[in-house]
């Protein structure tokens, strides 16, 4: 009997702690390392040690801006194309960031072998005025090539859009990121031309709310916000688990995922905050991109005191 009530009462708790748990959808624009942090918080349980269940949807950056404006999704992660949304004045801030170096490499099929063979070719992107495509116009600029003038540009999509579209010739040139750039130097033999500019910053990841839910959602944001920086200081020290989440959602081999993850750590920042000058340059340039006269104040995009708050609570510097 005492055997019976016993179990009872476990269960009772285990589902009330079900019970408890908080569902919530975030939009990733791709399975790729730039979001890294959040399928960490999923796959290691620190989502779940918050009481938070996630969904994580994968939806093309632009479609999940409109889908968080809309609240259709609670948060998002490509916060690059939120920043651009938030400066055109959409009510979204950019409360963390993990990658701020552009982490692409400018790959062509194997018979061009130098940037100035390039001149009269196709161009795959996968959106326009996108972080992928601003690195490849850069680095055939720093090439000898007019980007404007010398290849005609054609969004494709994702990067497995665009390595489908670069083995089959419908374009010749793209800019790839690890884990693709390294299955398309393995499997299909394509040239790395040139590697990403070290002093490019560009938004890759991170973690982007409407003005409201900052507003009316503080103890759910501040609860999604500790799990992915425990998952965020997890990818730091942990290579070996990091490959091994990785590998599970990319469904790509652990020796891949490891290069992935050597390759990109240099492009990711160590407490999710930008700095003052960093911040400037951003604006600055998507301010230019889209055609104003004037980047808006840091304070309109970002808000990296919620951010600041858990790195404390943590002891992450």
């Amino acid at each position: 009997m005492q055997i019976i009530v016993t179990l009872a009462l476990i269960l009772g708790v285990a589902q009330g702690a079900w019970a408890q748990m908080q569902r919530v959808k975030i939009a990733v624009s791709s399975r790729g390392i730039a979001f890294i942090d959040l399928y960490i918080a999923e796959h290691r349980g620190f989502f779940r040690e918050e009481g938070i269940e996630p969904e994580l949807i994968q939806v093309a950056a632009n479609v999940a801006t409109a889908a968080l404006t809309a609240g259709e999704v609670d948060a998002l992660g490509a916060v690059g194309l939120a920043a651009r949304a938030s400066q055109s004045g959409l009510p979204i801030k950019v409360l963390a960031v993990t990658g701020h170096r552009a982490l692409f490499w400018l790959v062509s099929k194997p018979e061009h072998k130098t940037i100035a063979d390039l001149k009269g070719t196709s161009l795959g992107i996968t959106s326009r005025n996108g972080s992928q495509h601003l690195v490849a116009i850069r680095l055939l600029a720093t090439g000898g090539l007019d980007p404007a003038k010398d290849v005609a540009t054609v969004v494709i999509g994702g990067a497995p859009a665009l390595l489908q579209a670069l083995v089959a010739g419908s374009i010749q040139v793209t800019a790839l990121s690890p884990p693709t750039i390294i299955v398309a130097r393995d499997k299909f033999k394509v040239n790395i031309l040139a590697e990403p500019p070290r002093d490019f910053f560009s938004t890759q990841g991170g973690f982007a709310v409407t003005d409201r839910t900052l507003a009316e959602k503080r103890d759910l944001l501040r609860r999604m916000l500790r799990a992915r920086t425990k998952a965020y200081r997890y990818f730091h020290e942990n290579e070996k688990g990091t490959a091994e989440t990785l590998a599970k959602y990319t469904r790509l081999d652990l020796a891949t995922t490891t290069e992935t993850y050597r390759m990109s750590k240099f492009g990711f920042t160590t407490n999710s905050v930008l700095a003052d000058q960093e911040m400037a340059i951003l604006l600055r340039d998507d301010a230019k991109t889209l055609g104003l006269a004037q980047p808006v104040a840091p304070a309109k995009v970002f808000d990296f005191n919620p951010q600041r708050e858990v790195n404390k609570e943590l002891g992450i510097k």
